[in-house]
């Protein structure tokens, strides 16, 4: 994984448009307000002990970290917003805009700017025992739900 790279895929999304109707992008998907990328994605855990997945999640959690201090140095200190209780009302069947609905799905809680009126969020996304982590990042402007 390469930090550099993560931050040149956000700094891409910021200056980027948003189209009109959700499509695919080269790193992920964008929509209506929003862009949404996989920075980085592991292998999933179906041979496991879950010793991999341990060092798998380790691994990730500190990548996270180290892609938010470099971007704190650019735009201060993020804000940690839990994403638990989006995804309880989007379980519960309240309609959550998107990227919200699709990080809360896997994403615990994301470090989260605003900046250049766009809200900016990087976090972990884990969305079963088998399935491999990923380094999302997200650049909107809808606010957090």
């Amino acid at each position: 994984m390469s930090t550099a790279r993560h931050v040149a895929t956000i700094d891409l999304l910021c200056a980027r448009s948003f189209p009109a109707e959700r499509a695919a992008s080269e790193v992920g998907t964008s929509g209506p307000g929003y862009h949404l990328a996989e920075l980085a994605s592991g292998e999933s855990f179906w041979e496991d002990d879950g010793t991999r997945r341990a060092q798998d999640a380790e691994q990730y959690e500190a990548e996270c970290a180290a892609l938010a201090s470099v971007l704190a140095a650019s735009w201060g200190e993020p804000q940690l917003v839990s994403l638990w209780s989006t995804r309880v009302r989007a379980a519960e069947g309240e309609d959550i805009p998107e990227p919200w609905r699709e990080l809360s799905a896997g994403v615990g809680y994301v470090h989260l700017w605003r900046t250049g009126g766009r809200w900016v969020a990087v976090g972990v996304s884990h969305q079963g025992e088998e399935h491999p982590f990923q380094l999302l990042a997200a650049v909107t402007e809808i606010d957090p739900a």
